[in-house]
């Protein structure tokens, strides 16, 4: 590893404390996000990724507007991913509803100011609650879940056409499996044979609704994305090392790695909003300070 494992370990704790300090002081949020993907973000900025330096300024500009002639002045949230080149790699973020989770991130390895999530969810301000192409660390607006993985296999499909050689990674959310756009996009890539695409999933067994395998079950999902021809590696996503080992194993085909992930990792207490864990809402005072015991608790471990 080009990071060690206790570098990304405390990058993980840093994302869970700031995303469930943030939950508290807003009374609400996407917390069990947080709590399932910090691993994967950690390892993907924490080392995995091949960047170069944040394209600008680490404070975050306001709202200017989508793309287009007309605005001559936007930039896209990309840049706090650094400036594309052609031995560099790409990132693809698609849940947008993970945006804190990717803000805090980027504080975390020192790409966006610490301060910055004060701004989250202000009229004005880019840091949306649900990302957008103008939001830090985001690339394209992924519109209704589960279309970056169709958008990262033509940006790798264009890539190789031009020579580059860097990586173009989808970090995605297990319910984009229960949307066909995904499907025809595993089946694109595998046709068009894009080894250099790796998508990992946050595979936390839930979604909007509640459990997936209520809703609509995708499993056994390494064994159907294997059919589709792609190297499917299913993890423990809170092993570090065996994440780690997973994300960068070569291969000859598209990669795909399954995080098998708790959406209450680290947070008992939570386990008692099951099957409904989406977001955090309190129901009373007495609920919310039981999440501040268990806060003070994470917050004490390190």
């Amino acid at each position: 590893m080009t990071i060690s494992e206790e570098d990304v370990a405390r990058i993980a704790h840093g994302i869970r404390t700031r995303v469930f300090e943030h939950v508290l002081r807003n009374g609400e949020g996407y917390l069990s996000q947080a709590l399932s993907s910090a691993e994967i973000f950690a390892l993907l900025y924490g080392g995995v990724l091949r960047l170069g330096p944040v394209d600008g300024s680490t404070t975050p500009a306001p709202f200017v507007g989508v793309p287009g002639r007309e605005n001559p002045d936007y930039r896209s949230g990309d840049r706090f991913n650094g400036a594309p080149a052609p031995d560099r790699d790409r990132l693809i973020f698609s849940p947008a509803h993970y945006a804190l989770v990717l803000y805090t991130a980027l504080i975390e390895v020192g790409r966006l100011d610490s301060d910055a999530l004060a701004a989250f969810n202000q009229d004005g301000s880019s840091l949306e609650m649900i990302g957008a192409e103008h939001s830090p660390g985001v690339a394209t607006t992924t519109g209704s879940l589960a279309q970056a993985l169709s958008q990262a296999a033509g940006i790798a499909l264009a890539r190789r056409m031009r020579g580059e050689t860097g990586n173009t990674w989808v970090m995605m959310s297990d319910g984009e499996f229960q949307e066909g756009q995904t499907w025809e996009a595993l089946s694109f890539a595998s046709f068009h044979g894009l080894d250099r695409l790796r998508a990992v999933v946050d595979a936390n067994g839930q979604q909007c609704d509640g459990r997936m395998c209520d809703v609509g079950e995708i499993e056994p999902l390494a064994e159907r994305v294997t059919a589709f021809g792609w190297d499917a590696r299913e993890v423990d996503g809170h092993d570090i090392d065996a994440m780690h080992t997973a994300m960068t194993a070569a291969s000859d085909r598209p990669v795909l790695v399954i995080a098998r992930t708790n959406p209450t990792q680290g947070v008992k207490v939570y386990e008692e909003k099951a099957p409904l864990l989406h977001t955090l809402r309190f129901a009373s005072d007495e609920e919310k300070s039981r999440f501040e015991a268990a806060y003070r608790e994470m917050t004490e471990a390190r």
